[in-house]
């Protein structure tokens, strides 16, 4: 008798990523890893280890099924029709094979929109790279992972990965109607059992909502409509120098990369003839509880934090690791209390397009991950590099993903070219920014000390 597998749906988080998949280009992220120099690998190769290592990965053999109307949200079931080469592909970069190149291959794929009649992901081998490299591309949509449990599901496809959950019997098949009305009247009738949670939730997304609308950015170009064209350029800076300097000023990593980010931008700005003042960032933080890191789906908040673009360094860092300090707790899952069922209703209505299209609270969306401190190996080739790459919607024509690897931190500039015309100019200025982090702020103010 075949096991019964538990009703599994996209949370209100998988909804609003759902939701907010509109636009000329698609909101899909990525990883590009590096190989080592030597003989690539085979396609033939690649997708024999990924056909192995996804059996450990449920939700990487899993589509998305919509249920008929008032059997509750949409639901994780296997991918009868599952196909390994579906998933994994090949291409060869075009000459010269340097990492611009590359950049542009990867920036092709991760716009590509990907298909949800089957699970939401893609690898490409790139082969045709300089000194006889190859990388892989790994894209998957939002509502299948986030950042935090997109480097979990990584884990898992590298070598060396721990043993993972024994084959359940694959594919179970989906639930029926009964069972899927049956599941969401059950969980309906445990509503009042979650509201004192939920309310708790929403009070704190308000409070944090009116703090966000307090923060507002210096009039700028830098909020244009985006078209379905992006170039990716990545900022490279050794971690423990950037640690170093961040603790120095009684801050985070994470702060550092906020300033150099804002020094950037403001550094454009200005060789367009305009002064700003202040951006403000939405910064990603995760809300996911202790133990937890590999659940997949969406457990992420964000937050606004005002960046000054002037002014010296050491102040800006201070300043911003103040306000970091107090509201990166606050912000761990109460943004999306308030911002998905707001989402879902401009969506539903049509105008979620013109409020991405028009909004001015943010300038630019950042996003931080620690990746693996020690180099990892795909089929007995060092991955040398892990490149994250988010991508851009609405009128933000230029945001950020940084992610640590073994002592390296790599700063990916995801832009749409014709939106921002200059974009060539933001990875070296970003660059200078990093490089020129102050070694030292003065007398502590933080008594509780340095953060991590």
């Amino acid at each position: 008798m075949r096991h019964r597998v538990p009703i599994e749906r996209a949370s209100s988080a998988d909804l609003l990523q759902l939701a907010a998949g509109t636009g000329p280009a698609a909101v899909q992220t990525a990883v590009i890893l590096m190989l080592g120099p030597g003989s690539p690998p085979s396609l033939a190769a690649v997708r024999s280890a990924f056909d192995t290592r996804v059996r450990t990965v449920p939700r990487l053999r899993q589509r998305l099924m919509w249920t008929p109307p008032g059997a509750g949200r949409p639901v994780w079931v296997d991918d009868a029709e599952f196909d390994i080469e579906r998933h994994v592909r090949h291409v060869v970069c075009p000459a010269p094979g340097d990492e611009a190149a590359l950049w542009d291959v990867a920036a092709g794929l991760v716009t590509d929109s990907l298909a949800f009649a089957h699970p939401p992901w893609a690898a490409t081998l790139v082969t045709g790279l300089a000194d006889r490299r190859a990388a892989l591309v790994i894209v998957f949509h939002h509502v299948l992972a986030d950042g935090v449990s997109g480097l979990a599901l990584l884990a898992r496809l590298l070598d060396g990965a721990p043993p993972g959950p024994a084959d359940r019997g694959f594919p179970s098949p989906p639930p029926s109607a009964a069972a899927l009305y049956a599941d969401a009247w059950a969980s309906r009738a445990r509503v009042p059992g979650r509201l004192r949670r939920g309310l708790a939730m929403l009070r704190g997304a308000m409070a944090g909502a009116r703090s966000g609308l307090r923060v507002r950015p210096s009039p700028s170009s830098l909020n244009r409509p985006t078209g379905p064209r992006r170039r990716l350029a990545v900022a490279r800076a050794d971690l423990a120098e950037v640690h170093a300097a961040a603790h120095a000023c009684h801050a985070t990593v994470n702060d550092a990369i906020l300033i150099a980010v804002a020094g950037a931008l403001g550094a454009v700005l200005r060789r367009r003839g305009e002064t700003v003042d202040t951006l403000v960032a939405s910064v990603m933080v995760s809300a996911r509880p202790d133990g937890q890191p590999g659940a997949p789906g969406n457990r992420v908040g964000s937050f606004p934090v005002a960046l000054p673009a002037t002014g010296d360094r050491g102040r800006r860092l201070e300043r911003v690791a103040r306000v970091t300090a107090t509201r990166k707790l606050a912000a761990r899952a109460a943004s999306s209390a308030l911002w998905a069922p707001l989402v879902r209703a401009l969506a539903a209505l049509g105008l979620f397009r013109w409020f991405a299209n028009h909004q001015t609270l943010v300038s630019t969306f950042v996003t931080n991950l620690r990746g693996p401190t020690t180099r990892q190996a795909f089929l007995g080739m060092e991955i040398t590099d892990i490149i994250p790459v988010s991508a851009t919607a609405g009128n933000v024509p230029v945001v950020f993903a940084a992610l640590s690897y073994a002592g390296v931190l790599a700063v990916t500039v995801c832009g749409d070219p014709d939106a921002c015309p200059d974009l060539a100019e933001i990875a070296p200025a970003l660059r200078a920014e990093l490089a020129a982090l102050p070694d030292g702020c003065g007398p502590r103010r933080n008594p509780c000390g340095p953060r991590p």
